[in-house]
């Protein structure tokens, strides 16, 4: 499944990441994500992201739905999952990273809830905003500074709204519009699609190598979303955190195209379980 030079690569470039986990530990050492998100129908973004992030390797998943009253208390195929109201959540315990957008619509509610979320990254927390949070960070008429603990995974749709201008634009000089998006919010930039261009606060940027079409998905954003918050609740360094993520999601999907699963028909939750078996046999012992 991974090559001897693609373990010398990952142990290169993500030394933490292929690092072995100590036997003395307990959940709390692989670090809490709380995840804010899915508005009424549209829940099963935030189990997607929650259990893509369980199976990533963090230590507990709190997820907060953006729905009075609250539809669902437990996901029996996930109950490892705890289900609460958004509002609880935000005014909860203080994770080791939070992830907010998946599902979460763009209602007064939701508006509220993203402004909670802006307090959190002034506060120097680890925040990934996604989906319906960009569509709301894009309606603000002020200028807003996130920080360089903050990642926003925009798709060329969502990165045209950020920067107003249009979806060919984006596409034309990827790297530059990342580059862009990073400048302007002063934060970490995913900039999904094929071959992912990911851009830090200093200018820099990488292109991701993997994945395929089969991530041309519903779903597909929001296990990228729950991996990437996964690292960060495990205190990856950032840069780890967020470029293992990205490499890890696509290298899932190619791993299940190899194996006759896809690219046609390809589910995002199939991708979750792939990334888990890449995750634990990229471990350099």
């Amino acid at each position: 499944m991974l090559t001897i030079e693609e373990k010398q690569w990952l142990a290169e470039q993500f030394p933490i990441f292929v690092q072995p986990r100590p036997e003395q530990s307990h959940k709390g050492t692989f670090g809490t994500l709380n995840i804010i998100g899915g508005c009424v129908g549209m829940t099963g973004a935030c189990v997607l992201a929650g259990v893509a992030a369980l199976k990533s390797g963090c230590g507990k998943v709190i997820i907060g739905l953006n729905q009075q009253p609250q539809a669902l208390h437990l996901v029996e195929q996930a109950p490892e999952l705890m289900l609460r109201q958004a509002s609880h959540v935000m005014d909860g315990e203080t994770p080791t990273a939070w992830v907010i957008g998946c599902g979460l619509g763009t209602a007064h509610e939701a508006k509220m809830l993203l402004d909670g979320s802006l307090r959190l990254i002034a506060q120097n927390q680890r925040v990934l905003i996604d989906a319906d949070g960009l569509n709301l960070l894009a309606q603000r008429p002020e200028a807003v500074k996130l920080s360089s603990e903050t990642v926003i995974t925009p798709h060329p749709k969502e990165a045209s709204k950020l920067l107003q201008t249009t979806v060919a634009q984006i596409q034309l000089d990827r790297h530059f519009s990342a580059q862009q998006l990073s400048q302007r919010f002063g934060c970490w930039v995913v900039l999904k699609g094929h071959h992912t261009i990911i851009a830090a606060p200093d200018n820099q940027t990488w292109c991701n190598e993997t994945g395929n079409s089969g991530l041309a998905t519903a779903g597909s954003g929001d296990v990228l979303s729950g991996i990437i918050g996964s690292l960060l609740a495990q205190k990856l360094p950032i840069e780890q955190a967020v470029r293992a993520g990205v490499w890890l999601h696509g290298k899932a999907a190619d791993v299940l195209v190899q194996k006759g699963i896809g690219p046609i028909g390809l589910t995002a939750h199939e991708i979750i379980d792939e990334a888990r078996t890449i995750r634990n046999r990229a471990i350099i012992y």
